[in-house]
C-alpha cells in the first residue's frame, strides 16, 4: 500500500501498488506511452502535447491514473517539455539517482506504479527553485471543471 494524496478531493489515501507485466502495459498503453513510461525513455523536445499546453487542472499518471502536477506548479521553462515547480504531493513521486548517458540526475518516478516521469533540476523558478521536467506521454490531463 501507498499513501497518495488526491489533488481533486484535497485527501489522502491508501491504495495498493500497481503491478503489472510488460505484457500487459502493452496492451493498455501507446507504443510510445510505453517506451517512456517503462522503459524510461525521453520524448523529443518541443513534441509532446503538453509542453505549450495551459488547461488548467491536474496531469496524472497515464499508468495509473495517481495525481502528480497541478496546473498551477506549471511554467514555462523553454526546454520543450511540460515543467512544473512542485508535485501536488510529495508522497505521490518517488525520485531516484539516474547515471544513464554518463551523467548524474534525479529521476523522476509515479510512486503508485513506477512509471518513469522524467527527471527534477534545481534551475526552477522561486518557491522551489526546481523544475520537474516531465514526458507529456507520461501524463494525462484532467481539467477541473
Amino acid at each position: 500500500m501507498v499513501r497518495l494524496y488526491n489533488a481533486r478531493t484535497k485527501q489522502y489515501q491508501d491504495l495498493p501498488k500497481v503491478k503489472r507485466t510488460d505484457e500487459e502495459w502493452q496492451e493498455i498503453l501507446t507504443p510510445e506511452q510505453f517506451r517512456i513510461s517503462r522503459n524510461a525513455g525521453t520524448e523529443a523536445a518541443f513534441t509532446g502535447k503538453y509542453h505549450d499546453f495551459h488547461g488548467i487542472g491536474i496531469y496524472q499518471c497515464i499508468c495509473c491514473g495517481t495525481d502528480l502536477f497541478s496546473s498551477e506548479a506549471k511554467f514555462e521553462s523553454g526546454t520543450g517539455w511540460p515543467s512544473f515547480t512542485a508535485p501536488v504531493a510529495k508522497e505521490n513521486v518517488v525520485h531516484k539517482v539516474d547515471q544513464s548517458y554518463g551523467m548524474v540526475r534525479t529521476e523522476v518516478l509515479c510512486a503508485r506504479c513506477d512509471a518513469h516521469l522524467g527527471h527534477v533540476f534545481d534551475d526552477g523558478p522561486p518557491p522551489t527553485h526546481q523544475r520537474y521536467c516531465m514526458n507529456s506521454a507520461s501524463l494525462n490531463f484532467i481539467p477541473v471543471l
